[in-house]
């Protein structure tokens, strides 16, 4: 009788995954149950859940010599990904169940004591990846099985419990495949309307050149004066994602197991909003088993840091590369993980530590000195990141009381989508203003002799940096396309600088 049996599953390490065959033996000697291919302790512990799920879905567990080996054995194994495979293969091995034709199959599944199969994260980079390596099926959860349907070329079968799989293989039960639904992103509304925002009219303009541009932004000002709505209102006047952006930030999601109990994708721009204590590992990624990060949790969406000055400069300071690149490298001794970090920078600080230095109605408290070292708690070139620097005043209170409301989200956005496709047509592809490279610039960000004395003028008087310069010709680009003009003018030019920090 056959004793040995072998299954497909996979290891996920940041969102690459890579095939693991699940080997089973059992063999003469006594009574054991070894898995060996560096499983992590949550994959050690398999052994007692695998055992309960087997006697309890009405099987009986060998009392003999268990081997199990998950191979390639160099590769570091985590989660309890691995039950169901694990324990179909002590099934088969045993020989109470028929060895099915199941070569082409991957299995995924977290088993509980009475048998029934949890979800599990990671699910569907698993299967992107799975499809390129030519299964072309996969088991499941159920929970998960909306989840690894997106991807659309390979059968997925969401599976409830042990004991319904292997009537599933032995063709006792019939499972329907799971189909992949997308819904239109443009019918999910945002959380927060412009509209409800009283004022600012300043504030809200910068947030559209944001939104139109990709443009990281810092406001400044007193507590209250609306910072932290103004920027939960910007993720609502962003274009909804496309079906490409929302299949990769699921992934994020799926990997960094954030995917909600009963939300297979994530359809509206990520909104992250990490507390003050938030440490490095935590904003950028990493773990032994590399996580993304806030960073990445907000790709194609807005990374929100209130009080900024108030984060520790090691954080503070992990955001520089990613705001250049994009992208947020995690090196570990296993290897290198990549995780996307195209996000949109919304900050927020008070101009002191008491919060009214400069306030009309209320006197600041701090010395000279406590606001010069505030103000030092972010660096010069984390600033020069920043493309839009806004001063958010106190708001009199016939702002606060007006009856009147603001424009509403809807409306901006449709300017900002008319401004993104704009930058579509010009790149040729998903590109924005902000991602422009030098010879770019040079291309579409032409200034007449008007814009060009200004823009020499700036230079002296704003102390501008040759990437603050750039970052001014990119904003006066953005400006110039949500006026629909093919042409950068000197009032173009003139708003950009105005949002330049006075340094």
């Amino acid at each position: 009788m056959k004793s040995y049996a072998t299954l497909s599953s996979a290891a996920l390490f940041g969102l690459e995954a890579w095939p693991v065959n699940v080997e089973v033996d059992i063999g003469a000697g006594l009574p054991a149950f070894t898995i060996v291919g560096l499983p992590d302790k949550a994959v050690e512990e398999s052994r007692e859940r695998v055992r309960s799920a087997i006697r309890n879905s009405g099987f009986i567990f060998p009392n003999k010599r268990i081997t199990v080996n998950l191979a390639p054995a160099d590769i570091k194994k985590e989660g309890p990904a691995y039950d169901l495979a694990i324990a179909l293969g002590v099934l088969i091995a045993d020989g109470q169940m028929p060895s099915p034709e199941i070569d082409d199959v991957l299995i995924l599944g977290e088993l509980a004591l009475d048998g029934a199969v949890r979800p599990i994260s990671g699910v569907l980079p698993i299967a992107l990846c799975a499809q390129n390596w030519e299964y072309s099926q996969m088991y499941v959860p159920d929970k998960n099985g909306q989840e690894g349907a997106l991807v659309g070329n390979m059968k997925i079968f969401g599976i409830s419990s042990l004991r319904q799989v292997v009537d599933f293989v032995s063709g006792k039960v019939d499972i329907v495949a799971e189909l992949a639904q997308i819904p239109d992103a443009s019918a999910n509304p945002a959380e927060f309307d412009f509209a409800e925002v009283r004022g600012q009219e300043n504030a809200k303009r910068a947030l559209e050149i944001a939104a139109a541009g990709h443009h990281n932004i810092l406001m400044s000002g007193p507590p209250g004066s609306g910072k932290t709505m103004l920027s939960h209102a910007l993720a609502g006047i962003l274009p909804p994602l496309g079906k490409e952006e929302i299949l990769e930030v699921t992934q994020i999601y799926s990997v960094a197991g954030q995917l909600k109990q009963g939300e297979h994708l994530i359809r509206r721009r990520p909104f992250r909003h990490p507390h003050h204590t938030t440490s490095p590992v935590a904003l950028v990624g990493g773990g032994t088993f590399p996580k993304p990060g806030e960073i990445s949790l907000s790709h194609k969406g807005v990374l929100f840091l209130d009080e900024l000055p108030e984060f520790p400069r090691s954080v503070l300071e992990a955001l520089r590369q990613p705001l250049e690149d994009k992208v947020i490298s995690v090196s570990r001794a296993q290897g290198s993980v990549v995780f996307p970090a195209d996000f949109i920078l919304v900050a927020s600080r008070n101009p002191c530590p008491c919060g009214y230095f400069g306030d009309p109605r209320k006197e600041c408290v701090c010395s000279a000195h406590q606001i010069e070292k505030y103000n030092k708690r972010i660096s010069g070139p984390l600033l020069d990141r920043i493309d839009l620097h806004v001063e958010v005043p106190r708001l009199p209170y016939s702002e606060m009381t007006a009856k009147q409301k603001g424009e509403p989200s809807a409306a901006v956005r449709e300017r900002v989508i008319k401004a993104r496709r704009i930058q579509e047509k010009r790149f040729s592809g998903e590109k924005t203003n902000s991602q422009m490279k030098n010879k770019e610039v040079e291309q579409f960000c032409q200034t007449n002799k008007q814009g060009d004395a200004l823009l020499g003028k700036a230079v002296n008087s704003l102390n501008l940096s040759g990437r603050g310069y750039i970052k001014v010709l990119k904003l006066a680009r953005t400006i110039a396309d949500l006026d629909n003009s093919l042409h950068i003018t000197v009032g173009h030019i003139a708003e950009a600088l105005q949002y330049r920090p006075k340094r």
